[in-house]
């Protein structure tokens, strides 16, 4: 340790050092100007015997050599010097007199080349070399206070927070690899972004305009049909992804041992929509198919109605849905069983309704508490328990939905491996709230025929997620991996999510997905993004300055990777996010945080060639209208044949319900 003494010792000594370093100076000047000295009466015997021993060391058989002694003697000393740290000076106010000093110090001889008196040459001799030293002294003592070990100066500490990513391609049959680059300390470096296993489903997060749809989930269509894969789109902003796929698709149906057909829903346009009934009786195997498809669209209706679940006046207009679908369904072998029927039927007279709804064994259990309540005369009850359901589904009360719903043209089983299909399906923003409860109907139905064995590989995308109501897409992630079907699922945010579904379900769905890619989330969201990355060692400093000395401090300690304030900031096209890997392909560095690479020329090239979706078929409003007035006659034909059967029939006279 330093002591009181050592310190005032090396004081003495740099005094010491200096004062001989003037004094030889002063010895220079009074020897090589030794005339101009003798003018102006300044000599002494003593200094001439002084300079007489001085001359035999050498020191002044050259100009230069006692010069360059007395300059050694100065840097000797300014080595040795400590000046109170000054964090705010800088090595430019420190180099200028250094150098002018050095400059006017070395040159300064030259002044007796010029035309000037002997006395004259001397002064200006003198006073130039007397500047040099004084701009070296100041130099060097400035020196002695810039701090060289200056802190980390980045403000938001994002350099500390980079962290090595993986820079490996690593593909397979199923993966989808998004090139990228990544900052690593103040070095940019390319990486992949490799999902080798999306059958552990992928979810994609972030704000509108973040870049969901134009960085990730088109690549996921993409890479997946260029594979081969089946395929299921929903596209909220109908055609955005649909074009993207239809024209992925015609450049590469030869990675498909069978052709696929394309096939797209939407409601808003019957001249370029297929038509299908997700109803079709030949797909609901028993009274828990009916249940489960009144639940989706019920529940895809009233939204509040997902945390609500179990409650009476929620239970009873689904047990009544599926006692109307179960009855059309052994109707006649299922040949009126679509949701048009449904609807129509429900909005039949109680006494006649229920008297027909009797004649079905397998649905008395769901209609007893119906009839009873009608029998009793307690309408308030029964319009409790029906109405809500007959207010609900009168909103899909339309030609155009009951054109698109009341037959099908293609089967919902496109992973069949003798029949594969790419099935898109169009939302619009206006209308998502009717739009989305029937679009849930048919993804209930496509996940139900999709996730079973022996099957094509397949891949469900559904963008916009929240917006529909998919009832078991836990269910789904977390047995659909043994049967080849990868699901990506895009959100904003959590708290979306949370509204649609409760918080429950969202939480459920956000901690079952094994890859994640979000772009700017907010709040919630981004607390729990950041959790998922862990923590990564960190470097700490810390800078203490006294009038003696100057301490520098670092340590190491465990912070966020990517702090949820990080997450908040990202920029378009900026993700973060976690990738799972497989026993045959692992990947140590699965966290990534990363600028995706889109090649824009090239996409902008792409899609200026994209073909439009091609007219299905040309219609008529005449057509439409026509078909909604046929569905209401039917429904009207069965409630009169099956009372007539029920009236003619003496055996069938109990379940005649009279007001």
């Amino acid at each position: 340790m330093q002591t009181g003494e050592n310190i005032e010792g090396l004081r003495k000594i740099i005094d010491l050092t200096r004062k001989l370093s003037i004094g030889l100076l002063c010895l220079h000047f009074y020897y090589y100007c030794y005339y101009s000295f003798g003018n102006w009466g300044l000599t002494h015997a003593i200094a001439e015997k002084l300079l007489v021993n001085l001359r035999n060391t050498g020191l002044f058989n050259e100009f230069y050599v006692s010069k360059v002694f007395a300059l050694g003697l100065l840097l000797i000393s300014l080595i040795g010097a400590k000046g109170k740290k000054d964090d705010k000076l800088q090595l430019s106010q420190v180099l200028w007199p250094l150098f002018i000093g050095f400059l006017v110090y070395g040159l300064s001889h030259f002044t007796y080349r010029l035309l000037l008196s002997e006395d004259r040459a001397s002064i200006v001799y003198i006073s130039l070399t007397s500047l040099g030293y004084a701009l070296i002294l100041m130099g060097g003592s400035l020196l002695s206070r810039l701090l060289k070990n200056r802190l980390n100066q980045e403000v938001f500490n994002y350099l500390n927070e980079t962290f090595p990513q993986e820079e490996r391609y690593l593909g397979n049959e199923y993966s989808i690899n998004l090139p990228a680059k990544y900052k690593l300390k103040n070095k940019i470096r390319n990486s992949w972004i490799n999902i080798i296993n999306p059958f552990r489903a992928l979810l994609v997060a972030g704000t509108p305009g973040s870049g969901k749809s134009y960085f990730v989930i088109r690549h996921v269509i993409t890479q997946h049909i260029r594979k081969g894969f089946s395929m299921f789109v929903y596209d909220f902003k109908y055609d955005d992804l649909s074009r993207i796929a239809y024209n992925t698709l015609q450049n590469n149906f030869s990675g498909y041992r069978i052709k696929p057909e394309f096939y797209t829903i939407n409601f808003d346009r019957l001249s370029h929509t297929h038509r299908c009934n997700p109803l079709e009786p030949d797909t609901m195997l028993d009274i828990t198919d009916a249940s489960e498809a009144a639940r989706t669209i019920m529940l895809g209706l009233n939204r509040e109605w997902i945390r609500k679940q179990g409650d009476f006046f929620v239970e009873s207009p689904i047990n009544f849905l599926t006692a109307i679908i179960w009855f059309l369904k052994k109707h006649r072998r299922g040949k009126y069983c679509t949701l048009p029927h449904v609807i129509e039927l429900m909005q039949v007279d109680y006494e006649k309704l229920f008297t027909v709804l009797r004649t079905e064994p397998e649905i008395e259990v769901l209609i007893n508490p119906f009839v009873s309540a009608l029998v009793k005369k307690a309408f308030d009850q029964l319009e409790g328990q029906v109405a809500s359901a007959k207010i609900t589904m009168a909103r899909l009360s339309s030609p155009q939905l009951y054109y698109v719903l009341s037959h099908s043209e293609f089967t919902l089983d496109l992973n069949n491996p003798e029949a594969p299909k790419i099935i898109c399906m169009g939302n619009n923003p206006q209308k998502q709230q009717v739009y989305g409860a029937v679009l849930s109907l048919y993804i209930s139905r496509i996940v139900k025929l999709v996730n079973q064995k022996g099957k094509l590989k397949s891949s469900l995308v559904f963008d916009e997620f929240p917006t529909i109501y998919f009832n078991g897409i836990d269910n789904l992630i977390a047995t659909a991996r043994s049967n080849k079907v990868a699901t990506c699922l895009g959100v904003q945010d959590y708290s979306q999510l949370k509204k649609d579904y409760g918080r429950e379900q969202a939480e459920v769905i956000m901690n079952t997905v094994g890859n994640f890619i979000s772009g700017q989330v907010l709040g919630d969201t981004a607390k729990q993004l950041s959790e998922r990355f862990g923590r990564i060692i960190q470097s700490r400093e810390s800078i203490s300055i006294n009038s003696s000395e100057t301490s520098l401090s670092k340590s190491t300690q465990l912070d966020q990777a990517v702090p949820a304030s990080t997450i908040s900031a990202l920029s378009s096209g900026e993700f973060v996010g976690m990738v799972a890997d497989t026993p045959d392909q692992k990947i140590d560095l699965k966290a990534f945080h990363a600028e995706i690479i889109n090649d824009h020329s090239a996409l902008k090239l792409e899609e200026e060639s994209y073909k439009p979706i091609p007219k299905v078929r040309d219609i008529s409003q005449e057509d439409v209208e026509e078909n909604y007035r046929r569905i209401k006659r039917e429904v009207e034909e069965i409630i009169r044949m099956e009372m007539e059967r029920v009236l003619d029939t003496p055996e069938l006279g109990h379940l005649i319900i009279r007001g």
